[in-house]
């Protein structure tokens, strides 16, 4: 069932971005920290248009569905709805700018909205890995992953997926791509990020993917 951003109010869209600048499982108690209550009516509304997930427990535990996810992205670049004045109508006037960002970047959601945790997890995952240096085999592979970029990328900065690069380097170890590719998610101008739409996925691109945080990647875009 398809829904369009008119269909909920300005409370029920608020509460899908928080969800949305959260990327993760929210207790319900701590929309009100984040941005509007969310009355029994709205949380049922949009759990039964599919656009979100809302785990029973002390506290309720809400989460975006990929119809959510996909619902956000109309948000951003849409009008206010009714009702919405003065400081809170400034919050669309963003949101249409940063649709015209991720449009002319051509990036996702996802690549933009992440998880504490990941941001943090990052610089973890290569702790008490020593830098390479040229000519080194981790830089090789940094180069290798780069140059197969190229080769499949439509154009410099669009999506491809692992599964396409890791075929592409058939000798490359599993651990020597994964630590490569978390050097380069560190790197200006790369990005991965994980597929929005997780039932396009096959098996052979979730096992391609890799993990950084608590979230498996499957795309990489990387900028000329």
């Amino acid at each position: 069932m398809s829904v369009l951003p008119d269909e909920l109010t300005g409370t029920e869209q608020a509460v899908l971005l928080v969800l949305m600048a959260e990327a993760a499982p929210v207790p319900n108690p701590r929309l009100r920290d984040l941005g509007p209550e969310l009355k029994k009516n709205h949380r049922d509304r949009l759990r039964d248009k599919g656009l979100i997930d809302v785990k029973p427990g002390s506290p309720m535990v809400l989460e975006l569905t990929d119809a959510g996810w996909k619902l956000c992205r109309a948000i951003i670049g849409t009008d206010a709805p009714d009702g919405v004045r003065g400081q809170n109508k400034t919050l669309y006037t963003l949101m249409k700018a940063l649709g015209r960002y991720l449009d002319h970047a051509d990036l996702a959601l996802a690549d933009v909205f992440a998880p504490v945790d990941d941001y943090a997890a990052v610089g973890v995952s290569t702790e008490g890995v020593a830098p390479e240096r040229e000519g080194t085999v981790g830089g090789d592979v940094e180069d290798r992953i780069r140059s197969a970029y190229r080769q499949l990328a439509r154009r410099p900065g669009s999506w491809v997926g692992l599964v396409k690069v890791r075929s592409a380097l058939p000798d490359v170890s599993r651990d020597e791509m994964d630590t490569a590719l978390l050097r380069l998610y560190q790197a200006p101008g790369v990005s991965l990020i994980p597929e929005e739409n997780q039932k396009t996925l096959t098996d052979a691109d979730r096992t391609a993917a890799v993990r950084i945080g608590n979230k498996d990647n499957h795309l990489i875009a990387i900028e000329p």
